[in-house]
């Protein structure tokens, strides 16, 4: 009996964790939803960590995904759309932001660090010494501590 209780408790305090947002109402056109929603995947939930508006439940991206709706349903197209969520956001609304002088180092780095990796990759094979084959003496004594080994 606890255990059934413990279990309905659980149920009922987790399903919270399964709770979606009620999307706003779609437009009536499916090819004017298709565009809508191919949009909202390349926009930047401005809340969340790397999420689009569309995967987001955030109170901020319903509120652009309705601006998207609205200016769609309107007639404008995504590239106008996009341009205005630029100019009010800056080109952090982008999940892939173009390649311009504000966003170059952000493209151009992963093959900056790839560059670094390989010359200090390089540089400390050239350090190492290529090791030099045993002298006579150490022959020797590699002998003796091999044949003592041996014994115990």
């Amino acid at each position: 009996m606890i255990r059934a209780a413990i279990l309905g408790l659980c149920l009922v305090f987790s399903a919270s964790a399964y709770g979606v947002a009620v999307d706003e109402k779609p437009l009536a056109d499916p090819a004017m939803e298709a565009t809508a929603r191919a949009l909202m995947k390349e926009i930047r939930c401005l809340v969340c960590q790397n999420q689009s508006i569309e995967d987001s439940n955030a109170d901020l991206a319903k509120d652009i995904r309705i601006l998207v709706r609205e200016r769609i349903a309107a007639g404008d197209t995504p590239e106008t759309i996009r341009a205005f969520l630029v100019d009010r956001y800056g080109d952090w609304v982008l999940l892939e932001p173009p390649l311009n002088h504000m966003t170059f180092f952000l493209w151009v780095s992963p093959f900056l660090i790839l560059l670094l990796v390989a010359v200090g990759m390089v540089a400390a094979r050239k350090n190492q010494k290529a090791s030099e084959p045993l002298n006579r003496a150490e022959k020797a004594r590699l002998k003796r501590l091999m044949k003592k080994a041996e014994k115990q």
